[in-house]
């Protein structure tokens, strides 16, 4: 069997590039014909995904709430570390470990299902009604001094993308938590 060095789930590779076996990958629904994501690295993971058509499903600040919970539910189920997030209007961009249960994927998917659910129990909308993400999420492993930069671009979103004047103001971020210590998403 060959061996695939630092190659994690967020490497997205070819099957030409590397000689890979069946029992080194998982066939992914999401990922582009011919490729495929390795799972069971040990390396941080930048996770991003976005709503339905960039609709602003998380402008309510109850519904970014609720995410945040729902996240924090995953976070326990598949024991998987988060080392920084931050929840948007419509993106929303984590910073987590490998987990210990399951795959990156099946962590995604679950919290995807999960605050997807309850964000539409709380508005009564039908299921079928309006979908909530899109499919597809990216997926970056990151190591060394890639693992600050990405810290600092979920700490500095909320500030970029006008929503706050200081980072710390955004109450659906860790950046906040690690500042004041408050719990996360605020509560």
């Amino acid at each position: 069997m060959p061996s695939f060095g630092n190659y994690g789930i967020a490497e997205t590779v070819h099957l030409a590039s590397f000689p890979v076996t069946s029992a080194a990958m998982e066939l992914d629904q999401d990922v582009p014909r011919g490729l495929y994501r390795l799972h069971h690295s040990s390396s941080a993971h930048f996770i991003t995904f976005t709503c339905y058509h960039r609709y602003a499903h998380l402008s309510d600040p109850f519904v970014r709430d609720l995410f945040v919970q729902a996240r924090e539910r995953t976070r326990t189920l598949y024991r998987r570390h988060v080392y920084g997030f931050v929840v948007l209007p419509e993106p929303v961009h984590l910073l987590i470990s490998e987990p210990e249960r399951g795959t990156v994927a099946n962590a995604i998917q679950s919290l995807k299902i999960s605050s997807a659910k309850r964000g539409k129990q709380c508005y009564a909308v039908a299921a079928e009604e309006r979908a909530c993400w899109q499919k597809p999420y990216y997926d970056r492993k990151v190591r060394g001094k890639e693992f600050t930069e990405k810290l600092t671009y979920i700490r500095r979103n909320p500030v970029r993308r006008g929503l706050v004047a200081r980072a710390e103001d955004w109450k659906w971020s860790s950046y906040r938590h690690y500042l004041t210590g408050e719990l996360w998403g605020g509560g």
